[in-house]
């Protein structure tokens, strides 16, 4: 069990690293907030899992399953509000400079 937590933990550090490159590298707020969210809660429950199996108790485990929910529901609702405003002030998806393919 502790050898497979650890790889379980390593391989959510992973989706942590790819979705921050995804942040630098993609072109447009949508698609970074995208990466960012879904790779990080991903990730975050692959280290929730690891982090598991190797806990001494089921109170450990119940408090990282309930963390792991309560940042999800974080990350949603920061990314949702990140996105409504840029597309209040008029941020279209596409290329930053592009008229997002209309």
């Amino acid at each position: 069990m502790e050898a497979a937590g650890l790889v379980v933990m390593v391989i959510g550090a992973l989706f942590f690293v790819a979705g921050s490159v995804g942040m630098l590298r993609f072109p447009d707020v949508y698609t970074r907030l995208h990466a960012l969210t879904k790779a990080d809660n991903l990730g975050m429950g692959l280290l929730v899992l690891g982090l598991s199996l190797r806990a001494p108790g089921w109170q450990v485990v119940l408090k990282l399953w309930l963390t792991w929910v309560f940042v999800m529901v974080a990350g949603t609702v920061s990314c949702h509000l990140v996105a409504r405003e840029a597309l209040r002030q008029g941020v279209r998806p596409g290329r930053e400079g592009d008229d997002g393919g209309v």
